[in-house]
């Protein structure tokens, strides 16, 4: 078998280490790029050089950003594979700091595709990079797919909610007067991102699979739903809804819940998107495309704040705003059969199964401070939420 060292930036982070211990557990060899943001690891324990103890002993490592000069390049010596997972995450967070995650995010992706650009190639002629995956977002579909509740004709998928609706507090959409119902939401659906975080993402992937066909690399966009698991960053208020409502519940407050917490989500546990991310740089399918990683199932906000309540043991309900923050939708979860078909992956994880996993964790860190107080004065300043 040929060596596979494969590259992944972000790899010191949530998904990025459990993507790094199953392929090394597979049998790659593994470089590690992080620039260990504190937003991302401020709740992890660190080593005397500064990394997570939870990072695999086995992987290279290197303390670095894309966007220095000539970091990505010196870290490419010997790689064969590139998963790109490094990013500034967050939608509320991105409708304020709009030239912070552009640059991360979009010129982040311009450098490592530039450089890979430059690469000399191999005597055979060809890239010195064998396959790419890069981590895009569910964020990028805005709305998912509905269908209407009369049952009369096909999958609707409507535009974005307008602000007189936000504004009267009518969560649900409708279509003439009828409303609509959500349906699993396919990768066919058209991209209606709704913020910047949700636009860089669009770009991301984009960028990527229009630069992996030109350089033919094999390249697979893998459109993250909203994953959850250990190594969460608990104290980051911009990160997963279920890490923030576990920091406000070990804290002693409830979730803050917007609009009235009926709107729907896919949680998928982070092995079931670290498998993902390692069968399709495993395989030596020539594809360029992109792919919904979800669990297949959707559960409401409510039932999310109301489940890690009862699992840790706090008898607090949550709160309910009945407000909107700009840059949210209403329902969207995953039809995840095309992974399933073209790579045979499946989510093997189902919620409560996750969610234990995820608070048995938990107890064994550090207590989290509570930030969602301060992100939310942060967006009312900015009037980023009605």
């Amino acid at each position: 078998m040929e060596k596979r060292h494969v590259l992944i930036t972000g790899g010191a982070g949530f998904i990025g280490s459990h993507l790094t211990d199953l392929l090394i557990e597979r049998g790659f060899e593994v470089t590690v790029l992080d620039c260990l943001a504190d937003q991302v690891h401020a709740d992890a324990e660190m080593d005397a050089d500064g990394w997570p103890v939870y990072l695999n002993p086995k992987a290279h490592r290197i303390k670095g950003n894309v966007l220095d000069d000539c970091v990505f390049e010196r870290a490419l010596s010997g790689i064969t594979h590139l998963a790109h997972l490094a990013a500034s995450v967050g939608v509320g967070q991105s409708m304020t700091n709009i030239v912070e995650y552009t640059r991360n995010n979009v010129m982040g992706a311009a450098v490592i595709l530039e450089t890979l650009s430059n690469m000399k190639l191999d005597p055979d002629g060809r890239h010195p990079i064998k396959r790419m995956a890069v981590a895009s977002s569910m964020s990028i579909y805005g709305e998912g797919e509905y269908r209407r509740a009369d049952g009369m004709g096909e999958s609707i998928a409507p535009g974005l909610r307008g602000n007189a609706d936000l504004k009267s507090r009518t969560w649900e959409l409708s279509q003439g007067g009828v409303r609509l119902e959500p349906i699993p939401t396919t990768e066919a659906k058209a991209l209606q991102p709704a913020s910047i975080y949700a636009v860089n993402k669009r770009d991301h992937e984009e960028m990527f699979l229009c630069v992996g066909r030109a350089l033919e690399i094999p390249t697979v966009a893998l459109r993250l739903f909203n994953t959850y698991g250990s190594r969460q960053a608990l104290s980051n208020p911009y990160t997963g809804v279920a890490a923030i409502f576990i920091s406000r519940l070990l804290n002693d407050q409830p979730p803050m819940v917007f609009e009235d917490g009926e709107q729907r989500r896919d949680f998928v546990h982070v092995l079931d998107v670290a498998n993902a991310f390692a069968a399709v740089l495993e395989s030596e399918k020539p594809v360029w495309d992109a792919y919904n990683v979800g669990s297949g199932r959707s559960i409401t906000v409510n039932e999310i704040a109301k489940t890690l309540a009862r699992l840790l043991g706090k008898n607090i309900a949550p709160d309910v705003l009945n407000r909107h923050r700009v840059g949210d939708i209403r329902h969207c979860f995953a039809d995840v059969s095309k992974l399933e078909r073209d790579f045979g992956v499946h989510p093997q994880r189902d919620f409560d199964q996750g969610m234990e996993e995820l608070i048995a964790w938990v107890q064994k860190a550090k207590k989290p401070i509570d930030k969602s107080s301060r992100s939310m004065a942060e967006l009312e300043t900015s009037k980023l939420v009605v």
